[in-house]
């Protein structure tokens, strides 16, 4: 089999994540086909992923990003701060047409696929914005973009270094929500005292997929606990 059809195939979720697909994605599934399909061929020769990530795109990447959908409330507004190749971010745009979507990611290769990908999909509430964190936060006038109900990243960066950046991005009463693997309830614990610094609350580490995805997907939730203005200029100190 060559190498493109042996990707076309990986695009269909494989018999054992077909029901949790079906669960999370509803009669969004086709859609999200397609956003798998475009990740393992374009997303492959481009350098989004690697060729290796290909055949586990829906059990490692897909169905996890999905399940944090169970955290954004109805109609928010997300942005997901260094998103890559649209994850979660693109993935919340599809599973969940209720929220609106920031895909925030400073490299220009991957903002070209964003964009394309976006029109692609018919996803007419994500957006894209070429930049870093950091360089989003407002300082003086108004801010590049507005801030979120909820703030996406995953696994881009430590506890502490993650809720600088994009803390401020957060609306007053929003939450951060990191997705992150084993070492999540370790780096809660290592970084509650810098992140009460900066102005988040005490983490708490979330479990979303559960009975639908094994193993679920961790999810370190850390709300905001400060003004919206205090944790800006604290992070902006850091990022210099």
């Amino acid at each position: 089999m060559s190498l493109a059809a042996s990707s076309l195939e990986t695009a269909e979720p494989p018999a054992a994540d077909r029901s949790a697909a079906e669960r999370l994605f509803g009669d969004r599934l086709p859609v999200a086909i397609a956003y798998a399909r475009l990740l393992v061929t374009a997303g492959v020769t481009r350098g989004l992923i690697g060729p290796r990530e290909a055949p586990r795109i829906w059990d490692r990447h897909l169905l996890n990003c999905a399940a944090l959908g169970e955290l954004v409330p109805s109609g928010a507004r997300v942005v997901d701060v260094g998103t890559g190749a649209g994850l979660p971010g693109i993935v919340l745009a599809i599973a969940r047409p209720d929220v609106s979507v920031v895909l925030v990611e400073p490299l220009a290769r991957r903002t070209v696929f964003l964009e394309e990908a976006i029109a692609a999909l018919g996803l007419d509430r994500a957006s894209v914005v070429r930049a870093r964190a950091e360089e989003l936060v407002p300082v003086r006038g108004r801010p590049r973009i507005d801030r979120a109900e909820v703030v996406t990243a995953r696994a881009v960066a430590p506890l502490d270094r993650l809720t600088a950046w994009c803390l401020p991005l957060v609306a007053d009463g929003g939450r951060l929500l990191a997705l992150k693997g084993e070492s999540a309830a370790e780096e809660a614990v290592a970084h509650a005292e810098a992140i009460g610094r900066l102005g988040g609350g005490a983490p708490v580490v979330r479990h979303c997929g559960v009975g639908v995805i094994e193993p679920p997907a961790t999810v370190v939730e850390i709300a905001r606990a400060a003004p919206v203005a205090r944790v800006a200029k604290r992070a902006t100190r850091r990022a210099r």
